[in-house]
């Protein structure tokens, strides 16, 4: 994912159009995605995205097995990866991130310094990866609300039309949903077939799964959603009119601050990454205490909920408190249904995750949890080691993921009593209303309001789950993020030489005390998170690490 002012993002554009041309040819035609948008960046500010379809490799696995297959049986090799057993052959299911070595052709083709040498790496790629010219090409694309989106798109399609590819345009959609429709396209006809590779399809399998995850249970109050301005705001509109009305036991959900006529409001005082970073819901929301409260980002992959206290006092419910939800409700599931000791169940995070919520599932719902790099890629890949993995980024960026075991385990699975019938039914429900493509705020809302339902949980009850430690996220500017460089799932920096002491040295002044430096992966910008025994304590940590940055970078 590439964010940068949109000014200088033509030639990068049609170079992503010229690779993801190359990646479709090189899977033998099939449809890659390509989405404009910049998530929670300023509207002045645009991005641009592959996404890759998820892969079942054709080719004999090399590593070994902890069982032996016979065909048609779904298993794990000894390395926790989910094989397929076709005529006695075993294959590894791989998903729709895109593979680190195609990362780095992207990189290569962006930084082409001439039209020549582009041309030169394009057909190195090609002799490199043994791709067929002849082959053809498929491609999707999407944008969000931004102003500089359609003019962008017109360049993509310039790289498109040069490279004799096909390509359809969604126009506006959100990241998720283009994820959605590039699965579907990809898995039509086959065995895994996920959905109508249609938007309407997006909705239209949202609500009927929404209805049988709820097992005739009542929502509790409504739900305002703050959709940053961005494009989740229509289509959350447009997603409701598949939902019942409330008047019919449907969810009422209040849709805010979705403005898109007006591309300059885009995450302006709104959105996910504003409540995340500021601690305080939009200047714009006038939700009544004890209220239910959310926030979507601009490309609506992210989600966060939150709510005011009877007091006044802010609470912030983020992924970690999403992930923490779904995994204590997921767990009690499997083990109503009967199937806790079959379906393992997990949790990823990263080293954003507040310290309490590890604690909690570890020692609460003695789930396992793993830490792993900040990025989609390495939360989803972490994830699919489990037979349910549930990964949440604190940011709100996160889903739930079934291993092809695991689905094939809730299908086959019969229930012995009329209280594991009904578990396993929303079980079953809750694999087709999750999008497990990718990180979904649309989703993500559906399933949180849910598991709340079948509860009986208000905001408050869910807050009491656990006690967070404040904590604290600032941004620093830099001129070169390369310099710092992360280790230990980013929690330590190992560069620039002696940062990592002083920042140890300012930790081990506060009680509860954990700070990390984290260069970003899309801007110049490093990020400080701090948190610590007192909110107090944890501004001082957090603008005491970031003076250290400030030093560092020279």
């Amino acid at each position: 994912m590439i964010r940068i002012r949109s000014i200088l993002l033509d030639s990068v554009v049609f170079r992503v159009g010229l690779l993801a041309a190359l990646r479709s040819r090189k899977l033998n035609g099939q449809t890659i995605g390509v989405m404009m948008t910049a998530s929670h960046n300023p509207p002045e500010d645009n991005g641009v995205k592959l996404v890759d379809p998820m892969v079942r490799s054709r080719s004999l696995l090399s590593a070994p097995f902890s069982s032996t297959l016979t065909p048609g049986d779904i298993g794990r090799d000894v390395g926790g990866n989910i094989v397929e057993c076709y005529s006695g052959l075993k294959y590894q299911t791989t998903h729709a991130m895109l593979q680190e070595s195609w990362e780095a052709y992207g990189t290569t083709l962006a930084n082409a310094p001439s039209e020549e040498k582009l041309f030169e790496v394009y057909d190195s790629i090609i002799k490199e990866c043994h791709i067929n010219p002849d082959t053809k090409a498929n491609v999707i694309f999407a944008r969000d609300t931004r102003s500089s989106g359609a003019h962008l798109v017109s360049i993509l399609t310039e790289a498109l039309t040069a490279t004799d590819t096909t390509y359809t345009d969604y126009k506006l959609l959100t990241t998720p949903q283009l994820h959605y429709i590039t699965r579907c396209l990809n898995t039509k006809g086959s065995p895994y077939e996920y959905g109508e590779p249609t938007e309407q399809g997006y909705y239209e399998k949202t609500a009927s799964s929404l209805k049988v995850a709820m097992q005739g249970r009542q929502f509790s109050g409504s739900v305002t959603v703050d959709c940053a301005n961005g494009v989740g705001g229509p289509k959350l509109r447009e997603l409701i009119k598949y939902l019942p009305p409330p008047s019919e036991g449907g969810l009422e959900i209040k849709v805010v601050n979705d403005d898109v006529l007006k591309p300059e409001r885009l995450n302006h005082q709104c959105g996910a990454d504003f409540v995340k970073t500021n601690q305080r819901a939009p200047p714009s929301s006038h939700a009544a205490p004890m209220t239910r409260c959310a926030s979507l980002d601009g490309d609506a992959d992210r989600i966060v909920y939150y709510f005011n206290d009877v007091d006044g006092t802010f609470r912030l419910l983020d992924g970690d408190r999403i992930a923490t939800l779904a995994a204590l409700f997921i767990g009690d599931l499997a083990r109503s249904a009967g199937l806790g000791e079959k379906l393992k169940v997990g949790v990823v995070q990263t080293a954003y995750a507040n310290g309490a919520s590890t604690a909690y599932v570890t020692q609460d719902l003695r789930l396992p949890v793993v830490c792993t790099a900040t990025g989609v890629k390495h939360l989803h890949h972490a994830a699919t080691k489990f037979d349910v993995g549930v990964y949440f980024e604190a940011n709100g960026h996160g889903t739930v993921v079934f291993s092809d075991l695991a689905l094939k385990r809730l299908k086959k699975y019969e229930p012995q009593s009329p209280a594991q019938s009904s578990a396993l039914d929303t079980l079953r429900a809750l694999t087709a209303l999750i999008n497990q493509t990718v990180g979904d705020a649309l989703s993500d809302l559906l399933l949180v309001e849910v598991i709340l339902a079948h509860k009986g949980w208000g905001p408050k009850e869910w807050d009491l789950t656990y006690t967070d430690l404040p904590n604290r996220l600032v941004r620093v500017e830099v001129a070169d993020r390369y310099i710092f460089k992360a280790v230990d799932a980013e929690r330590r920096l190992e560069s620039p030489p002696g940062v990592q002491a002083q920042i140890d040295a300012a930790v081990g002044k506060f009680k509860n005390g954990r700070s990390f430096a984290r260069a970003s992966g899309t801007e110049d910008a490093v990020r400080v998170y701090a948190e610590a025994a007192t909110r107090s304590e944890t501004e001082d940590l957090a603008q005491k690490v970031a003076a250290i940055v400030r030093q560092a970078r020279g």
